[in-house]
């Protein structure tokens, strides 16, 4: 098995490193929006449309970020959306009402939308293709990695220091060192080099092979697979910490320590299954995960003590995110190599545009029908049409990256 050159490091950290301080600075919100709509006199119900936003806005950053990677190379956009990203994030420490927190809430969008696409694409191209499974894992629980992070400076800032919510958001300057290792340790991806030359000998255009015959209805069945995958993760999250200490009426502390354990099991479930995939295959694999997560439902969404809470989220997240370690390799792998910034990243965050509504969703299903039924309800249906629907899709599994300008 080949093993890894110094440069193929370098772009894999720099791309988990990018994933991890974005979700970091998302969760940060997910773990004290009940505390933000005390101060700001606003409804859990209302302060939910604040992650609406980012996600609804993550589109179009995934399009214009990644519409300038295929055209400049993947290094420089990246460096520029991290340090939008975080600009933005540090800025909402000093938010003086929940207007301004909504708005800026909405450009930190914009940022999160444009790193996964331009991270994934750096770091698949350069990691060997019969190794891309094991990282394909690793990159995406960068997403767990920075919600287990978020969950430490919350318990560092709020519990330790006693600190309001905003001194978390000191924490969001920290994403922009990621673009120093860009610019120090990172070669642009040969593959969007070779790619560009021929694209040139032969006067082909992105919008050309956008519209090829079979690209653009991939395109639209990878939008609707990754609105299950969106709908399914963020279902299983982001009213969790919520659930625990409004639902069930826990201390900040103890939620927290369940959303440690819950994290820690996304890492392993991320990094098992897209092991899993490079044996078994990226659709197999994503079904078996998410299948296998039908029977924990019940042990998530209806326990009431801490044991069994801590099971069923851990037992929970090692099956969602098991499944979302395969999503690196597999929409890059579905990409043509022309628009490969672009393609897989939009893609995503389409289908983070359509489960933005799934917090609100979920927080008026738990005010009127309660917290467990809320979960349980919304998680069910998209586990089963998951499975179904990436049984259905193509694989591309080990597919060698920039054979063909146009494939």
């Amino acid at each position: 098995m080949a093993k890894l050159t110094a440069d193929q490091r370098n772009a894999f950290l720099a791309s988990f490193l990018g994933w991890t301080m974005d979700a970091f600075d998302y969760f940060l919100i997910i773990l004290v929006y009940s505390e933000i709509a005390a101060e700001f006199g606003t409804s859990l119900a209302k302060m939910a449309f604040v992650t609406t936003v980012t996600l609804a806005m993550r589109p179009a950053g995934a399009l214009l970020f990644g519409l300038w990677a295929d055209r400049s190379g993947r290094r420089v956009p990246l460096m520029v959306c991290v340090c939008f990203y975080s600009l933005v994030g540090f800025a909402c420490a000093f938010a003086p009402n929940f207007t301004v927190l909504l708005i800026l809430r909405l450009f930190y969008g914009i940022g999160m939308g444009g790193e996964w696409g331009l991270g994934a694409a750096l770091a698949m191209e350069k990691i060997p293709p019969e190794r891309r499974g094991f990282f394909s894992g690793l990159l995406q629980e960068g997403y767990s990695t920075g919600y287990l992070l978020a969950t430490l400076a919350f318990l560092l800032v709020h519990q330790v220091l006693g600190l309001s919510w905003r001194w978390l958001f000191g924490f969001s300057a920290l994403p922009a060192l990621v673009s120093l290792i860009i610019r120090a340790h990172v070669t642009e991806s040969d593959v969007w080099v070779d790619t560009r030359k021929k694209m040139a000998a032969t006067k082909t255009r992105a919008r050309d092979i956008f519209l090829q015959k079979g690209i653009l209805g991939r395109f639209m069945y990878l939008v609707l697979l990754m609105s299950l995958f969106n709908w399914m993760s963020h279902g299983t999250q982001d009213l969790y910490p919520t659930f625990l200490k409004e639902g069930l009426k826990m201390n900040a502390s103890t939620a927290s320590t369940i959303v440690l354990i819950y994290n820690a099991g996304a890492i392993i479930g991320g990094m098992t299954f897209g092991t899993l995939s490079e044996k078994l295959g990226r659709r197999k694999t994503i079904a078996l995960a998410v299948l296998l997560g039908l029977p924990v439902v019940p042990l998530f969404a209806y326990s009431t003590t801490f044991g069994m809470l801590t099971l069923g989220s851990f037992l929970m997240q090692v099956l969602v995110q098991g499944a979302w370690g395969v999503v690196p390799a597999h929409l890059t792998e579905l990409s043509p190599d022309a628009i490969r910034g672009f393609y897989p990243g939009v893609t995503y965050q389409l289908g983070n545009c359509i489960a933005a509504f799934n917090l609100p969703i979920q927080q008026y299903l738990a005010q009127t029908h309660g917290y467990p039924f809320a979960l349980a309800a919304t998680i069910v249906p998209v586990l089963v049409l998951l499975a179904i629907t990436s049984l259905l899709g193509a694989e591309r599994k080990g597919v060698k990256f920039g054979a063909d300008a146009a494939a």
